[in-house]
């Protein structure tokens, strides 16, 4: 939910706004060319082995393809819609409930399904580097201990 409200949040003044983007288009483009799981022992170090580094990783992770898919669903917009609107006195407002939320879901909703399958991959990061219970830690439990079939039973599970 973190992940949807920020990266929707971000990603409307990033495809509407032109100084927006070019102020933050870049810094986002490279934030996405770092791996997220390379920040999680970092974020381990920062919150400690609670919950919260947990949620963060996942947040993170699921963020980008709801940003990149809200960016692109409101530029995909024929602009000639959102001006027919004006003209005919639809304020911005109504314009966005009816004419763009409507045209960019169909890429917002792939967005969302690409995050649901990759914040399972951001659970279980999140439980390699920070946890004493779940799958993930049953995988490096199983590891370190040489039980390949326990290390099976848990990478099955995850399937």
């Amino acid at each position: 939910a973190v992940a949807f409200v920020v990266g929707v949040g971000l990603g409307y003044p990033l495809a509407r706004f032109h100084t927006f983007d070019v102020i933050f288009g870049p810094y986002v483009a490279v934030s996405q060319a770092m791996p997220v799981i390379a920040f999680a022992p970092l974020l381990v170090v920062w919150f400690g082995l609670g919950l919260l580094p947990k949620v963060i990783i996942c947040a993170l992770i699921v963020f980008f393809p709801i940003l990149v898919n809200t960016v692109v669903g409101l530029r995909s917009i024929d602009p000639s819609l959102i001006e027919a609107s004006w003209s005919m006195g639809a304020s911005d407002w109504q314009t966005l409930r009816y004419v763009e939320v409507p045209l960019m879901l169909r890429p917002l909703l792939g967005g969302i399904k690409m995050g649901l399958t990759l914040s399972m991959t951001g659970a279980v990061v999140g439980e390699f580097v920070s946890s004493s219970a779940g799958l993930g830690y049953l995988m490096m439990l199983g590891r370190t201990a040489y039980d390949i079939p326990m290390v099976y039973v848990a990478a099955l599970t995850m399937a």
